[in-house]
């Protein structure tokens, strides 16, 4: 790669081109000025989650400019020694594909499985490598730009997420429950724990309860269907264009069902428009939601939940969901006091059955800083023994004032990430949350500028044409492998990226017993090292480090060894070299946007150590003396805090990369932007 200079970045940093531009909305809406009173998250007096149905990042947005998609330089290597886009297919393998028909926003996709057991099955222990078998050829389908303008637009216009995962390996409900009380119920009690849709009726406390303890107002915005008080349908009717898709999982707790007329928790979550009375008309839907808005008594804390052909789970197109998007959205910026005000998540309970790259961070046993109490279901006869999470990585998107322009945010989330950002604004704690997720999830403030969010703004398309006209339902349109498979293309450039608390370290060593790998954090957050290894004797491992701690792990080897460490924000390691004690070492440190290797020579004679750097495209060669040293300064600088380091002497490679924080903005990896 090109060194990357100042004019490089703004050229990168452009818009791409959209062949199919629709009329711009939200011009004046874009331009209201954010709540500035404090410049903190105090100014945030509206909190909007809108949580779709079944759709994996990648399946969405791997082929969208400056996020972890396509060009991922450094992917999953599967058993068979290929990337993970190389998914086993009997004989033969299938990579992400996109159908060949016109239009997949319009395309009604069959629904692929998406349990507790085909997810960890495709799961497989962290090997990824069953997801065909499990979920059919449907799960290796994508979308691009031309296919969800409307989502792509508001992706480039606010902020996305490439590192949100669900919170369980599982179905809509277990998911939906991390959202509302933090679990599902680990520790046994209540009902729990609840790995599937069984909607037997649960106990636990609910976060709602907790903001209405609070005196924090709140509210559930839903259409009623045929009702909301009759057990088996709270809401899920046959007919998907009224009701709420059942997807209103506080229904399932007793104390909602129990809840009298002119109670707090029967006012807020069991009432809605009821649309089946005024003609199934679209344009009634969501009408309680626009006049709360237009009379600015919107509460602090709102939900809103879709009927089914809006939620865009398959085979649902998506461009219904779009559109319904839109709906809340145009809502919001008709009324500039509330939209200077608000914030609005956009996210999926779960990937549904389709395919995303990268591996979910998962608790192991033994290998963790921090407590990992109620993380690990014990199993059932219906159910395998396994980790509750994290699930399978899904789109996020948040709207906001202090959240536009475009940017991309790398820190780890999940669902329970949108109870953080509620206890950071009000100050009500869940204690429902594990210690682990608690610790390696962020609580989603560093998406947003507080401090100065006035940023360049973009236009978004608009939505009209994908207004339904036909309520009823579709056949599946079954996808078609192509013949000829190849990895798909990702849009060329990169986005501005928000600061992340991430300062991680893993240096390898060997010796004639095997190699060792030490993790250390010296970093603001806990993260996840996850470990694959090529030999199949090796199971794939995970390490949780917090802050200010480290963590050994030890792979016995033969004559060989070959492993890779991943952590977030395209943390990367790979140790390869033959096994024994050898003459030369290497480590690795960092400072501010310059990254460190530290070469030791052990042996007798002197050693040769090549090193290339990948954004410079810098090649270095040094002869190391016997039991000399040599240090190697290499400046990110103008890779913006990246960096890619290979290192070959006799016996060994390595290779180091990944981003150094240091508190300021970055751009999102150019390793991703098509510039190699």
């Amino acid at each position: 790669m090109a060194e990357l200079d100042r004019r490089t970045f703004l050229q990168m940093l452009g818009m791409p081109a959209v062949a199919s531009a629709l009329p711009a909305s939200l011009d004046k809406a874009l331009a209201i000025p954010a709540n500035n009173r404090t410049g903190s998250i105090e100014d945030v007096e509206h909190v909007i989650f809108l949580m779709q149905e079944n759709r994996s990042f990648d399946h969405y947005f791997g082929t969208l400019r400056g996020v972890r998609g396509f060009a991922d330089p450094h992917p999953v290597r599967l058993p068979t020694g290929k990337s993970v886009w190389h998914q086993p297919h009997g004989d033969s393998e299938l990579l992400p594909f996109r159908p060949e028909v016109p239009d997949m926003g319009d395309t009604f996709l069959p629904d692929p499985p998406h349990g507790w057991n085909d997810t960890h099955d495709a799961w497989n222990g962290g090997r990824y490598d069953r997801w065909v078998p499990n979920k059919g050829v449907q799960t290796m389908t994508h979308h691009t730009r031309a296919d969800l303008p409307y989502h792509f637009a508001l992706a480039d216009a606010f902020t996305v997420c490439d590192n949100y995962f669900c919170s369980l390996m599982g179905s809509t409900d277990p998911n939906r429950y991390h959202m509302w009380t933090g679990w599902v119920g680990n520790d046994g009690k209540g009902g729990g724990p609840v790995v599937d849709n069984a909607e037997a009726g649960y106990d636990w406390s609910t976060y709602p309860e907790r903001l209405e303890r609070a005196g924090v107002p709140w509210k559930i915005y839903q259409d009623t269907g045929i009702g909301l008080t009759a057990a088996g349908s709270w809401g899920w009717t046959s007919d998907p264009f009224i009701g709420n898709y059942g997807d209103n999982s506080l229904l399932y707790f007793h104390q909602y069902q129990n809840a009298r007329p002119g109670s707090p928790l029967a006012d807020r979550a069991k009432r809605g428009t009821e649309i089946a009375q005024l003609g199934r008309d679209p344009a009634k839907l969501l009408s309680d939601f626009r006049e709360d808005v237009r009379n600015d008594r919107l509460p602090a804390v709102s939900y809103i939940v879709a009927p089914e052909a809006y939620t865009e789970h398959p085979n649902w197109g998506p461009h219904y969901g779009e559109w319904y998007v839109s709906q809340v959205i145009d809502i919001l910026a008709d009324n500039p006091r509330v939209w200077s005000k608000m914030a609005l998540f956009l996210t999926y309970d779960e990937e549904g059955g389709f395919f995303d790259h990268l591996v979910p961070p998962t608790p192991d046993p033994g290998r963790s800083t921090v407590p990992i109490t109620n993380e690990i279901f014990p199993g059932s006869a219906d159910h395998p023994t396994g980790p509750y999470g994290f699930g399978v990585r899904v789109p996020t998107i948040v709207v906001s004032p202090w959240t536009r322009g475009g940017w991309v945010n790398s820190e780890l989330f999940d669902h329970t990430s949108l109870i953080r950002f509620l206890e950071r604004r009000f100050g009500t704690r869940e204690t429902n949350i594990t210690p682990w997720r608690r610790a390696v999830a962020g609580d989603l403030t560093s998406a947003f500028d507080f401090k100065t969010p006035n940023r360049r703004l973009v236009d978004l398309p608009g939505t009209a044409a994908f207004k339904p006209t036909e309520l009823t339902r579709q056949p599946d349109d079954v996808p078609v492998p192509p013949a000829d498979p190849s990895l798909p293309v990702q849009e060329q450039g990169v986005r501005p990226a928000r600061a992340l608390p991430y300062e991680l370290h893993a240096d390898g060593k060997s010796a004639p017993t095997g190699f060792t790998i030490e993790f250390r954090n010296t970093g603001r957050a806990a993260a996840v090292f996850q470990v694959h290894s090529a030999d199949p004797a090796h199971e794939p491992r995970t390490y949780t480090v917090e802050p200010r701690k480290r963590l050994t792990g030890m792979w016995p080897t033969g004559q060989a060894y070959d492993l890779e460490v991943r952590g977030p924000n395209g943390f990367y390691r790979h140790f390869r070299g033959t096994a024994g004690r050898p003459s030369v070492e290497v480590r690795a440190e960092q400072h501010d946007h310059v990254a460190v290797l530290e070469v030791s020579n052990h042996g007798s004679a002197r050693a040769l150590v090549k090193v290339v750097d990948r954004y410079t495209g810098r090649t270095t060669t040094r002869a190391v003396p016997a039991g000399g040293r040599h240090t190697e300064r290499h400046s990110a600088e103008k890779a913006r805090g990246w960096y890619d380091l290979s290192v070959t002497a006799e016996g060994l490679e390595r290779r180091y990369a990944g981003h150094l924080e240091n508190g300021r903005e970055s751009i999102s990896d150019p390793g991703m932007a098509g510039l190699t």
